[in-house]
């Protein structure tokens, strides 16, 4: 894979993971930024050529449905449920996280893989702490 780096995931010179609001960390990212890692398995980030107000609406949106999605559970209400469900997964093709992706070099997509048997795994294991 072209562009891929053994480097420890940073951003502006300062390592990722570091706590959050609330605690949490930020999932580290790819050196190329199409991918954060959340318990070793790539995840396809939203695209970045989002302008950021769009971007805000459809993260809202998502938010909204998967909202919708709870409350369908919780009402036993497997119809609304699907329906919510449809909405999560427009709202993350609207975004780029599924669906086609938003690079354009022909680079194959890794979402949902384990970091460690894709093209990433060397930066994977230096970002762990074992390389």
């Amino acid at each position: 894979m072209s562009g891929v780096r053994c480097a420890i995931p940073t951003q502006n010179g300062k390592r990722l993971n570091k706590a959050r609001k609330g605690g949490r960390s930020e999932p580290p990212r790819t050196p190329d930024g199409r991918y954060i890692v959340v318990r070793g398995r790539l995840w396809r980030t939203s695209n970045p050529n989002l302008a950021e107000d769009e971007r805000q609406q459809l993260v809202n949106k998502l938010m909204d449905a998967r909202r919708a999605v709870g409350a369908a559970k919780r009402a036993n209400d497997e119809a609304g449920e699907r329906l919510a469900h449809a909405e999560v997964h427009a709202a993350k093709i609207a975004l780029g996280e599924r669906g086609a992706v938003w690079w354009d070099d022909g680079e194959p997509d890794y979402n949902r893989y384990l970091a460690k048997n894709t093209p990433y795994a060397d930066w994977w294991q230096a970002a762990e702490g074992g390389g």
